[in-house]
């Protein structure tokens, strides 16, 4: 039997760091660049992956919210395409996640 609360309590978490990860990578994409050129390039890489981590953490809180909303509705453990339960060991390993094993592969 999947324990709930606790996996809420972990989504809920998880979902916490990446606002924060997520404020301070806006932070720092705020920043003034140089005027230097080099520099200026050497930021523009820094920016791009910056924007790559944000665009992934965003994801992921999309993955957590559906989740949290598949909780709420009474339906999480249960595979999203084949209604299968899905592992509590997967489900330890990957909270978010939406399909039990074979529809994952």
């Amino acid at each position: 039997m999947i324990d709930t609360d606790h996996m809420k309590q972990r989504l809920e978490s998880r979902r916490a760091a990446l606002e924060r990860r997520l404020q301070m990578i806006d932070d720092k994409l705020d920043q003034p660049h140089t005027a230097d050129w080099e520099d200026a390039a050497i930021e523009h890489e820094e920016d791009e992956a910056l924007e790559s981590l944000g665009r992934t953490g965003l994801q992921e809180i999309e993955a957590i919210d559906a989740a949290l909303a598949r909780i709420a509705a009474g339906d999480y453990g249960a595979c999203v395409t084949c209604g299968a339960e899905i592992s509590g060991e997967r489900l330890e390993t990957l909270p978010a996640t939406p399909f039990c094993r074979n529809c994952a592969a």
